[in-house]
């Protein structure tokens, strides 16, 4: 198949900027594949439910009787074992709930040892 000469300079200018585009796309202008789309909506709606349960796992832990005490004993556990504190004491596990959730016992410990 012969091309004119002009067509030519016209197909390599299109696949260079088809190219440009997907490169300034994806690294400057948010674009992301529908893998990398699932992955944050699934991180945002971890954090939704962490964020929305953490006030009740606040309230059941100070509901105690001895929740001053508790507390007391929760801030002298290590940062790192802070959640592990609040799931064993049964604080994370919601009404209904079967298990504690993770997420929302380490939130759960963080706003409680969080300065006043």
């Amino acid at each position: 198949m012969k091309m004119r000469s002009e067509v030519k300079p016209a197909l390599w200018g299109a696949v260079c900027g088809a190219v440009a585009v997907a490169v300034i796309g994806f690294a400057w202008g948010g674009w992301v594949t529908g893998s990398s789309a699932h992955k944050q909506a699934r991180l945002d709606a971890d954090s939704a439910v962490i964020a929305a349960l953490s006030p009740i796992c606040v309230t059941q832990f100070k509901a105690g009787a001895d929740a001053a005490v508790k507390l007391d004993e929760l801030k002298k556990v290590p940062t790192y074992d802070q959640g592990g504190y609040i799931l064993k004491g049964g604080w994370a596990t919601m009404p209904g709930g079967a298990a504690p959730i993770d997420g929302v016992a380490r939130n759960c410990a963080s706003v409680l040892t969080a300065p006043a």
